[in-house]
């Protein structure tokens, strides 16, 4: 009987253990910082563009604000080099992210001022985990942004 019920209880320590093993762990996201968007505002007067930019995934949900700045004076003049003002802001809900390695692809809706406004439109994100040097790219609205990540840490 003392076999038996050492037996059972092996076997239940034993499933259990292998159903933990294979649980998959819950990957969040914690990503903040400032970038450089490539090539500004484009063509034809390239006004360079920072954003700020705050990116938050608990594995089941998550929030994503991206604000754009430009300066507000001209190339050459005093103060253009002071990001003062605000081009584009997009604030929205992340509904997905797909991880594959060090690159997380987010997917969601977002409420956007400035360029590419609108209520609710689709946005994707995709980030590389990293400091300094990391790329992000934002689609939205029908735009592409590709930026570098200058200050910050984007984790997962």
């Amino acid at each position: 009987m003392k076999t038996k019920c050492s037996v059972i209880i092996g076997l239940i320590l034993a499933l259990t253990g292998a159903t933990a093993a294979h649980a998959e762990k819950v990957r969040t996201i914690q990503a903040a910082g400032e970038t450089f968007v490539a090539g500004g505002t484009g063509s034809p007067s390239f006004v360079p563009v920072i954003t700020k930019l705050g990116i938050y995934w608990d594995g089941k949900a998550g929030t994503l604000d991206c604000l754009a700045l430009a300066p507000s004076h001209t190339a050459g003049s005093a103060g253009s080099g002071n990001f003062d003002s605000n081009i584009m802001y997009v604030t929205g809900t992340i509904h997905s992210v797909t991880f594959k390695g060090n690159t997380a692809v987010i997917e969601g809706n977002a409420d956007c001022t400035g360029l590419g406004a609108g209520l609710g439109v689709p946005f994707i994100m995709t980030i590389q985990s990293g400091g300094p040097g990391a790329r992000a790219v934002l689609q939205v609205s029908g735009l592409t942004f590709t930026e570098t990540l200058i200050s910050g840490q984007f984790s997962f």
